[in-house]
């Protein structure tokens, strides 16, 4: 596991280090929507009400609509505003006999764990709120907002229980509830039998979820009669140009500006450079040793052809 928040556990002059644990996870098996036809994912897109457009995450605040059909926006600014909770310690406020603690309360659990040197008072605690029967009822600041919460015992960890606020529970507001009915003595006994005839110690591992059972053997079912095909790939959208895009596009953009503005030298020299010492014989003829010192004639034609060559060259290198 994953710790996803450290603090400690603080009550009196006592602070127990420890870390929190997600103490449940989700089994149940997930499916992606996708068109039957060709299997590619459905995506969503974020459109106006009023003028259909597609509306980026950027221009999106949320709105607030009274009972009188006023909306109220509010902005990332406006949320900065409000109080946040950021503290890393569970301060313990009371503690209260667990028969009190309506089930209908709990939220979410979380398994808490010592430091190494906190393994003494942890388990002090621990043991205290087990030969008193009571669970401690503490303030946590968790994803930025303080949150009701218990703590209370699980085999030898402690558990941090988060809790709704109490006007989150709702109240059973049927009138059929309110009606008289009469129950004969004979009918609670009867109704008692059978409840005492099924009465049994509860154990959790003898029940497990069929139909996610089901919904496994489906699959593989499907996947052993071949029944498959393979997942297409979506194509990918062109999005705009990153940082080092622009970058070498603006690098690429000066290049060319500073060949434009010398007038092309280094393109008209390379060529012209190529075609001399193409036309030039691959190994000149040995001459005799006495004529090394004398400067080498070239014939006629060739030094017309040389001339010839050398003309663009020379162009080439007058100032634009």
């Amino acid at each position: 596991m994953r710790a996803m928040w450290s603090g400690a556990v603080s009550f009196g002059l006592v602070s127990v280090p420890v870390k929190l644990y997600s103490a449940t996870a989700s089994h149940d098996i997930r499916f992606h929507q996708v068109h039957a036809a060709d299997g590619g994912r459905i995506k969503y897109k974020r459109t106006c009400s009023i003028d259909g457009e597609e509306v980026e995450y950027a221009d999106i605040v949320k709105g607030y609509e009274t009972e009188d059909g006023e909306l109220i926006t509010l902005d990332d600014e406006d949320l900065d505003s409000l109080p946040t909770a950021s503290g890393h310690e569970i301060d313990v406020i009371e503690f209260v006999p667990g028969d009190q603690i309506d089930p209908l309360l709990f939220d979410k659990s979380y398994y808490l764990e010592p430091e190494a040197k906190a393994a003494k008072p942890y388990a002090l605690l621990r043991e205290a709120l087990v030969q008193t029967d009571r669970m401690a009822v503490v303030r946590v600041a968790l994803r930025q907002r303080e949150t009701l919460a218990l703590l209370r015992v699980r085999d030898k960890a402690i558990v941090l229980q988060t809790m709704l606020w109490p006007d989150e529970i709702r109240e059973p507001e049927f009138d059929v509830l309110d009606a008289e009915v009469d129950l004969r003595p004979q009918e609670l006994t009867m109704a008692a039998s059978l409840i005492e005839s099924l009465g049994a110690d509860f154990d959790v591992s003898r029940f497990h979820d069929e139909y996610r059972d089901a919904v496994i053997e489906l699959i593989e079912r499907k996947r052993t009669t071949g029944e498959t095909r393979p997942a297409p790939v979506a194509a990918q959208r062109e999005e705009g140009p990153d940082s080092m895009t622009d970058l070498l596009s603006a690098l690429q953009a000066s290049v060319e500006a500073a060949r434009a503005g010398s007038g092309g030298k280094a393109e008209d020299q390379v060529p012209a450079k190529a075609a001399a010492k193409a036309e030039e014989p691959a190994e000149k003829p040995a001459e005799p040793a006495e004529k090394k010192k004398a400067p080498a004639r070239k014939p006629a034609s060739r030094k017309k052809a040389g001339e010839e060559e050398a003309e663009p060259r020379k162009r080439a290198r007058k100032p634009a």
